[in-house]
């Protein structure tokens, strides 16, 4: 799978409007048939930063997610909000969801 973790640094006057402002997008892409999920998080530590983490099937599938519409729209409308172009870490794993952190076995 593509595993996906970006952080989007949000004008302070949008950060509390962010899940609205990019709800469309998410909706969109969730409903992507090669993604596996979108889910976005605030930091506790700067309330203008969300942390994006993302996956895709395959290649093929994140190559179709970044050849959509709604990318290319988000492409167009999102980046107003933002203070600055958000930090990528984009990775091709050979898993295909999330493993249980053993360490922190709940019994």
């Amino acid at each position: 799978m593509i595993f996906i973790t970006a952080k989007f640094p949000v004008k302070p006057e949008h950060a509390d409007d962010w899940p609205e402002i990019s709800r469309s997008f998410t909706e969109a892409t969730r409903a992507e048939e090669g993604c596996l999920w979108f889910d976005w998080s605030r930091s506790v530590d700067d309330p203008t930063e969300y942390v994006l983490v993302e996956a895709f099937r395959d290649g093929e599938a994140g190559g179709a997610h970044v050849g959509s519409d709604h990318f290319r729209q988000a492409q167009r409308e999102l980046p107003r909000y933002l203070s600055e172009t958000p930090k990528i870490i984009s990775q091709t794993i050979d898993q295909d969801g999330w493993s249980e952190l053993g360490e922190l076995a709940v019994k």
